[in-house]
């Protein structure tokens, strides 16, 4: 095709042949491809340069070890892995990734007196490039012995610097979890999910599927955060005077109702409203690091389960967020309340109770321990007294009559009257009084409860009178609990006592140690089980 002033013009090839019905060679012979030009004395010899190049393409290749710089950093780590150094001077150290190539030779004598120190739990002021260099020494698999090991360092590292160095929470949180998902530890990702940039929802996916799974008392706020439609940092409560609350009770609220759930229904929440399947994700392994990615690859695949896009889940937790904000603002005296709150009345009640014992803990904790009288120690110690005064009083007459006598009558040191036997107690009294003394601060003990210093504890005749007294306050439901702990599988009748009664056994436990400790002055349960004295005054709660 040309082109000129008057336009366009096209032209057209033909391509002939002489040669007609000439059969296609197969494909397996290559010669029959290529004719080969008959032999004669005008042939051409073929040049030595294009022998070359055929044998050349004929051979197998050999791949060539590659040597990369990160590669060498791991062979010099693994060589002064154990190296020490005697006290040195700080020498400041700033590089942008930093290796031993990097260093001074006093900079190098720091790092490693600086480094041994470190593993052995001090944490010396330094530089952030030393810093670093040492977390790419723990991230190439130099430095410890088992994967857990090395992450403990890692975040003892973290922990030890980052109030000075900002920086750390950018990359550590990243690669600590990269450490954990190449080495497949099992470990609590929520300082993690706080901190990290990038794949945060991640993340916190992975991190609720673990706590909603198996340790639901390990949730925080910030992963929660990510199941619900509620923006609680956007609460005037929560930027307020609440925020300390919040982040410590909405937490536990949610592990609370996972129990509850699990108790009454036989399954927790994440079983109850499964999510869907998991999504696949891929994962660049410790980007910006100097990382040897021969030792465990590029990238790892992570398999993500997107539970926060449960609906039924989401909208549960979103109405316990706001609901534990009212229970909260209500406690703590805050003017106003979210509205439309909708949950089951039997979770609502749990959570006011709940939310209302540990705020009387709480408060108790900050007063400090009250005083409460043991009336049994105290008895005890009122008839350890009148014996003291008898004695003191015996020893008063006799030491008159010794006054008028002493020089007429013979003393008899063995008798009892004698002067010699009154004059034990006057040598001991100091002892005595010291005993009473003691016996004194036994009958001073921590409540249970918050409101025992503020109101006296009703004088009761006899011990049988306080266990009636204690029986009558009972409820049903708190007299079954105990008569159902003196059984065989008892724990396991009260669980089905308490889910029956929409509550958990752990606060039937708290209420029925209150009632005790204001009826008897002690607890009956002492952790699930119930106490010997308890057991033997059954008979009392029987009838």
């Amino acid at each position: 095709m040309a082109k000129d002033r008057q336009g366009l013009h096209f032209t057209e090839l033909v391509w002939e042949s002489t040669e007609q019905n000439m059969a296609i060679p197969p494909r397996s012979s290559a010669e029959a491809v290529i004719p080969k030009p008959p032999d004669g004395p005008g042939k051409k010899k073929t040049s030595q340069y294009d022998t070359v190049q055929l044998q050349l393409w004929d051979m197998e290749e050999t791949q060539e070890p590659v040597t990369t710089t990160e590669s060498q950093f791991v062979q010099r780590a693994r060589e002064l892995a154990d190296h020490k150094e005697p006290a040195a001077l700080f020498v400041p150290f700033k590089s942008y990734w930093p290796t031993y190539g990097h260093m001074t030779g006093a900079q190098s004598r720091w790092y490693f007196f600086w480094r041994d120190e470190v593993r052995q739990g001090r944490y010396p002021k330094t530089d952030l490039s030393y810093i670093f260099l040492h977390i790419y020494e723990l991230i190439n698999g130099v430095g410890w012995d088992e994967p857990q090991d090395g992450c403990r360092q890692l975040g003892l590292l973290w922990e030890a610097y980052r109030d000075k160095y900002k920086r750390l929470d950018q990359y550590l949180s990243g690669w600590i979890a990269d450490f954990s998902f190449v080495h497949k530890l099992d470990i609590p990702l929520s300082e993690i999910v706080i901190r990290t940039r990038g794949l945060a929802g991640d993340l916190a996916e992975l991190e609720l599927v673990r706590c909603l799974s198996a340790a639901p008392e390990q949730l925080s706020i910030e992963v929660l955060s990510v199941m619900s439609d509620y923006d609680i940092s956007k609460s005037k409560f929560y930027t307020g005077e609440g925020k300390t609350a919040a982040e410590k009770y909405i937490p536990q609220v949610v592990a609370l109702i996972d129990t509850y759930v699990a108790r009454k229904h036989g399954s927790n929440l994440i079983t109850m409203f499964p999510p869907g399947p998991p999504v696949v994700r891929e994962r660049y392994l410790f980007r910006s690091a100097v990382y040897d990615i021969s030792l465990y690859g590029y990238s790892v695949l992570i398999p993500v389960v997107r539970i926060s896009k449960s609906p039924p889940l989401r909208s549960l937790i979103t109405r316990l967020f706001r609901l534990t904000e009212n229970k909260l603002r209500a406690l703590m005296g805050y003017r106003g309340r979210l509205k439309d709150v909708k949950v089951d009345a039997d979770m609502e009640d749990l959570v006011t109770r709940f939310l209302q014992r540990e705020f009387r803990k709480a408060e108790q904790e900050e007063k400090g321990p009250a005083v409460v009288i043991d009336q049994r120690k105290l008895e005890q110690l009122k008839n350890d007294s009148e014996v003291v005064r008898s004695l003191l009083t015996v020893e008063e007459a006799l030491e008159k009559d010794d006054e008028t006598d002493w020089d007429n009558e013979a003393v008899d040191e063995d008798e009892p009257g004698s002067a010699a036997f009154a004059a034990g107690p006057r040598s001991e009294e100091p002892a005595v009084r010291e005993s009473n003394e003691e016996q004194l601060d036994l009958i001073v003990e921590e409540p249970a409860v918050q409101g025992q210093a503020d109101s006296p504890l009703p004088i009761i005749d006899g011990e049988a009178d306080s266990w009636t007294l204690f029986a009558s306050e009972l409820s049903l439901l708190q007299r079954d609990v105990l008569l159902a702990l003196a059984e065989d599988d008892g724990l396991l009748k009260v669980n089905r006592l308490a889910a029956g009664g929409g509550t958990m056994a752990e606060l039937l436990f708290d209420e029925i140690n209150e009632l005790a400790m204001d009826s008897l002055g002690d607890l009956v349960i002492d952790g699930e089980e119930l106490t010997e004295e308890c057991i033997s005054m059954l008979h009392y709660i029987k009838r």
